[in-house]
């Protein structure tokens, strides 16, 4: 599992974490049942706080992505595919939010900003 840490990011280190490994997951970089670091042991590898790495571990526990045994350790968690599509569905929405605010900004109309997703994805509107 490999994780780099920015200190010039704005994100905060465990989101940091929590972010890298739940993509890991979602391109199976990272299967089900694969065994991550204990949390002392990436807070080494790191340089971090193991706190930092609890906080990670519990966030990504808590949405489904690993799961955790008291004196075993946390291992990736069987993905239900409709939970899958829509934690992809999500990113999506959150990327082209953003597309929006920047083509509102600069006055690019709706009409040329589907043109540009139809371009970029591969298809056109009308097949």
């Amino acid at each position: 599992m490999d994780i780099i840490i920015s200190n010039q990011s704005n994100e905060p280190i465990y989101e940091q974490i929590v972010s890298q490994v739940k993509a890991q997951i979602l391109n199976g970089q990272l299967k089900e049942g694969d065994a991550l670091p204990s949390m002392r042991g990436l807070a080494q590898a790191l340089r971090i706080s193991v706190i930092t790495t609890k906080r990670a571990y519990e966030e990504l526990e808590r949405s489904g992505f690993i799961e955790s045994f008291t004196g075993k350790g946390s291992f990736v968690k069987k993905q239900n595919k409709d939970f899958v599509h829509e934690e992809f569905l999500r990113q999506a929405e959150e990327h082209i939010s953003t597309a929006c605010d920047i083509a509102k900004t600069g006055g690019i109309s709706a009409e040329e900003l589907h043109e540009m997703i139809d371009m970029i994805y591969g298809g056109d509107s009308n097949g």
